[in-house]
């Protein structure tokens, strides 16, 4: 079920001089969620291995009257964690704190049987979906610190609820996702005004989802652009209660 209050919604200003980085933002529920926090107002850092897809984002945002994005190509498939650092410390240097951290990027790997997964295609998910949360959540720390209240978003899925038949890493990875900001959570709640909650978007009509259900009607499912709210809420000050939720973005 939604989590958002009853008739909520985001003024035009409701990210006003926030700055948010988005992980995967070159397609699918990144593009969008980057579109909808520029529309009301935050600074977007667009972050994703595809340059030719930031730049078209970067594009959209300032078509649509938007501020300027800043385009961070990174392989979040990179195992090295000075990559990470050296990339907190490139924004760290333009004088850049983080209001927000959307860890929205993942990769779907094999669907198979669990025995039949190659050890190569189980190395990429984990990386991408869970070290590279960790090493940049870890980098990008000292900006969100300086920031707070901050939010952090972990981008979940149902099959890291519930786990299903050949779904395989992708579904280990995302068990181990809400298993971070649960422990990220209750580690912060204390000591800091940093909130981590995650987010299931539910099925969405995404290549992502596409490539899992070839068989589905893709217009069946909500768009990206239809979810954006629940991003934004979380981002906003209205969202501070939330801290350590699993949350879902349809029922």
């Amino acid at each position: 079920m939604s989590f958002l209050p009853p008739q909520w919604q985001p003024s035009d200003t409701e990210l006003k001089d926030r700055t948010v980085l988005i992980t995967g933002a070159g397609n699918g529920i990144g593009r969008a969620v980057a579109l909808a926090c520029a529309k009301v107002g935050a600074e977007v850092l667009l972050l994703g291995r595809n340059e030719v897809g930031l730049e078209a984002v970067y594009d959209d945002i300032l078509s649509a009257g938007g501020r300027e994005a800043g385009i961070i190509p990174f392989d979040l498939n990179t195992t090295d964690p000075g990559r990470y650092e050296a990339l907190a410390e490139q924004l760290t240097e333009t004088g850049i704190t983080l209001d927000g951290l959307v860890h929205n990027a993942s990769v779907l790997g094999e669907r198979r049987l669990l025995a039949q997964t190659s050890p190569a295609s189980w190395q990429e998910v984990m990386q991408v979906n869970v070290s590279s949360t960790f090493l940049l959540t870890r980098a990008l720390m000292p900006l969100l610190t300086h920031a707070a209240p901050s939010s952090i978003i972990l981008t979940s899925s149902g099959v890291g609820r519930r786990g299903k038949a050949y779904w395989g890493a992708y579904a280990v990875s995302k068990f181990a996702t809400e298993g971070y900001m649960q422990v990220l959570a209750d580690e912060l709640k204390a000591t800091s005004q940093i909130r981590v909650n995650s987010l299931n978007p539910g099925a969405v009509n995404t290549k992502m989802r596409r490539t899992a259900y070839p068989g589905e009607q893709p217009d069946t499912n909500p768009s990206p652009e239809a979810l954006t709210d629940h991003w934004v809420y979380l981002l906003s000050d209205a969202s501070q209660s939330l801290q350590g939720e699993t949350l879902s973005a349809q029922n």
